[in-house]
């Protein structure tokens, strides 16, 4: 038994179609002086030779439950890209000013109801196959999970926003900025 549900193979097809989209406005909208740093345009060119390799392979020997298998595992990667630098940042500034908790949650909320799923079934079942049989969905939420807590601790408990009476935030440490400014002037735009 292959434990992919329809819903998986969905939920990855609509993150693949909003990832794309948030590449193609990277490209399009104006970014003032910030660039695409060099590592980043290195690990996407690398990922996505890789993968059009895996699909060339997978094409040819019609292994189709191999790709899929490459793939989650490129993907439980580039998550772990993609959250630890913002662990690290947060750290190295004791803050999360000007970062949003909100998609955490929801991220959280998604890989905990993600166990809840493939625990309802496996006990409907009566097997684990839907843990180790799809071993990327369940890293995947592990490592979700896992960063999703570290997020809520630095936010909630080590780095709190301080708040007056009225509960308006109160910003009175030196946070370093998310970005450096340029030491030349910025032309308007029009």
């Amino acid at each position: 038994m292959i434990p992919v549900a329809a819903n998986d193979v969905a939920f990855s097809l609509h993150a693949v179609a909003l990832t794309a989209f948030t590449l193609f406005q990277v490209f399009i909208y104006e970014r003032g002086n910030q660039k695409v740093s060099k590592v980043c345009v290195s690990i996407t060119a690398i990922v996505w030779t890789a993968a059009i390799v895996c699909l060339i392979v997978a094409l040819s020997k019609s292994s189709w439950l191999w790709l899929i298998d490459v793939f989650n595992s490129t993907q439980v990667g580039m998550t772990a890209i993609k959250y630890i630098p913002q662990a690290v940042m947060n750290f190295r500034r004791k803050s999360t000013i000007g970062w949003s908790i909100g998609n955490i949650l929801l991220d959280l909320t998604g890989g905990v109801l993600n166990f809840g799923q493939m625990g309802v079934q496996s006990i409907d079942q009566h097997t684990l196959v839907n843990f180790y049989g799809n071993i990327g969905k369940t890293l995947l939420s592990l490592e979700v999970v896992f960063f999703d807590v570290v997020f809520i601790i630095q936010h909630y408990v080590l780095y709190p926003i301080k708040r007056d009476e009225n509960g308006k935030a109160i910003i009175s440490e030196r946070v370093a900025p998310l970005i450096r400014p340029s030491d030349k002037p910025e032309e308007d735009n029009v």
